[in-house]
């Protein structure tokens, strides 16, 4: 057990009992004694006035920082078509590098075979460089591969910022890229920020003629990683202090991807990956996809969900007719696909997909928080509920109170009549 009692300091003044947040400390033989609820937060250290508690620990071994610069992002591609989170992910790591300071790039990491075609859509979203890592083995993903070639890259080049987007090979990947790295992983985020801003705002906020000042502000280019926490009833912003690469992987459809620049120019580099069919203990042999519908929630425009309040499956029979005429996609509730009347393709929330449309229609859905978590960012949410104090009111920017069966179906007959009407305006303005 990393934290102990020095049974000869020990003087039972219960001090370190009170301070625990864990009930982890009990009293015997009018000494403290730690059990297994301790979770070394060492809060009774910090309280101890007679030095009677010890840390085994071993102190981490803080890296280089120095040596670790630029941002990465992995471009994930499956069948030579980069994924849009990925995309999302380069106009936010330019963000940030801009943030960090004006030497940083940001760079995307291709890995796959014959892919150097997608490395001007890199460019074309912001990325200043692309790896390219080309090999018949990482023609199909496997995560032995993909973790070793990813890992060597990164220990050779050293980047202090590594994004992935929280896909299902992301969230393969990433963390066996973190383990094999030895560095921390915070995963799910919603938010990324840099301590601190750039050279200027510092410079703004400390006027000094003393350049140490803006020395010690090079150095402190730590990566807060904002996610939701506890169900999302609170959001944890987490740091990496003593190691590099920072690591993270971000959900699709929460950041906003950079305008594209049709023809944008950058640095391209093939590196060579040491990569053998020894290091890969699974064979791939075929690929087989899902004959499901595809659902593409994270590229829609319009969404139409339905929740619990719809009664039974049945009801999403109209959700699609509305998603039809609105020339949107089927969405839906946690709880209406837990009740299966949906298949969880179409599942928004904390546990589903986290989305951002233009137009948000919740149908029947009460607002839980960790539904809230996925959609809350949508330009505009339009929310139909029988119950007019259901929390979805909350974040609607249009609250519709009444029977989803009756107010639905009105929208849908009246939904030709507002798009001309959308367009007359707009052609009145043009003029």
């Amino acid at each position: 057990m990393a934290i102990y009692v020095i049974e000869d300091k020990c003087k039972g003044c219960k001090l370190c009992i009170k301070a625990c947040p864990f009930e982890a400390i009990d009293m015997a033989d009018k000494l403290a004694v730690i059990n297994e609820k301790c979770t070394s937060c060492k809060q009774c250290i910090a309280v101890c006035p007679f030095d009677a508690i010890g840390n085994d620990e071993k102190e981490v071994e803080k890296a280089d920082l120095s040596a670790y610069k630029d941002v990465w992002v992995y471009a994930e591609q499956r069948a030579g078509a980069i994924m849009n989170v990925a995309l999302e992910l380069i106009g936010e790591g330019r963000r940030l590098a801009r943030e960090i300071g004006p030497d940083t790039k940001v760079w995307a990491v291709l890995i796959g075979d014959k892919i150097e075609g997608l490395a001007q859509e890199c460019f074309d979203y912001g990325a200043d460089g692309v790896y390219i890592l080309e090999d018949a083995l990482l023609g199909k993903f496997t995560t032995d591969g993909y973790t070793k070639v990813f890992s060597d890259l990164i220990t050779e080049r050293k980047p202090e910022i590594v994004l992935f987007g929280a896909t299902h090979i992301g969230r393969d990947l990433a963390p066996r890229v973190a383990a094999r790295l030895n560095t921390g992983l915070t995963a799910d985020c919603t938010r990324l920020d840099i301590k601190v801003s750039s050279y200027i705002d510092y410079a703004e906020k400390y006027t000094t003629q003393d350049t140490s000042d803006l020395d010690a502000a090079s150095d402190d280019k730590g990566l807060k990683q904002t996610r939701p926490a506890f169900g999302g009833n609170l959001m944890a912003t987490i740091i990496t202090p003593n190691t590099r690469p920072q690591m993270a992987t971000v959900r699709p459809g929460v950041m906003t991807r950079r305008e594209k620049a049709e023809g944008a120019k950058g640095e391209l580099v093939k590196a060579d990956p040491q990569i053998a069919a020894s290091d890969i203990r699974v064979n791939v042999k075929d690929i087989v996809k899902s004959a499901k519908e595809l659902v593409s929630l994270t590229d829609a425009d319009i969404i139409c969900s339905g929740g619990r309040g719809l009664g039974s499956p049945e009801g999403f029979g109209l959700i699609k007719e509305f998603a039809d005429k609105t020339g949107g996609v089927v969405g839906s509730s946690r709880a209406a696909v837990d009740a299966g009347w949906i298949d969880h393709a179409h599942q928004v929330g904390q546990t589903g997909t986290t989305v951002k449309p233009k137009l948000y229609f919740a149908c029947g859905i009460s607002g839980a928080i960790q539904h809230l978590a996925g959609m809350q960012s949508s330009d505009m949410i339009v929310a139909i509920n029988k119950d007019p104090d259901a929390p979805i009111f909350e974040v609607a920017d249009y609250g519709i109170v009444g029977d989803l069966y009756k107010v639905i179906p009105e929208i849908v007959a009246e939904w030709d009549n507002a798009e001309a009407l959308f367009e007359a305006t707009i052609d009145r303005s043009a003029e």
